[in-house]
């Protein structure tokens, strides 16, 4: 059986057929509305002037890079070592730092 999906977009602003999604930001809030060409140009028309004397700015701050196999491994060498010498360490998520300053100096030398 075969199925066909039709995703129509409404304008949010006046109820009519929409043909793009506007994404913006303003105070720290992200927004996206669904409007006519009309009227995602008279939102740009609007915002021009502030626009022209806005400073842009950067994206925020980085994502953090996902973890390596490296790290996953010291983790891993963390958590055997802290048991092995009953510290309570959990499962999973972040490791203490006093944990892993404790397993750096008593492996060291290693």
């Amino acid at each position: 059986m075969a199925r066909k999906v039709t995703v129509a977009l409404e304008d949010d602003f006046d109820g009519g057929p929409a043909d793009e999604t506007v994404r913006f930001a303003f105070a720290s809030t992200d927004y996206e509305i669904d409007l006519s060409g009309k009227n995602a140009r008279a939102l740009r028309e609007q915002l021009a002037p502030f626009i022209g004397h806005a400073r842009t700015i950067g994206r925020g701050p980085a994502r953090r890079p996902d973890r390596t196999a490296a790290s996953r491994r010291r983790s891993s060498q963390i958590r055997a070592w802290a048991k092995d010498h009953g510290i309570a360490v959990s499962d999973r998520g972040r490791i203490p730092a006093s944990v892993a300053e404790k397993y750096k100096v008593a492996t060291q030398g290693r």
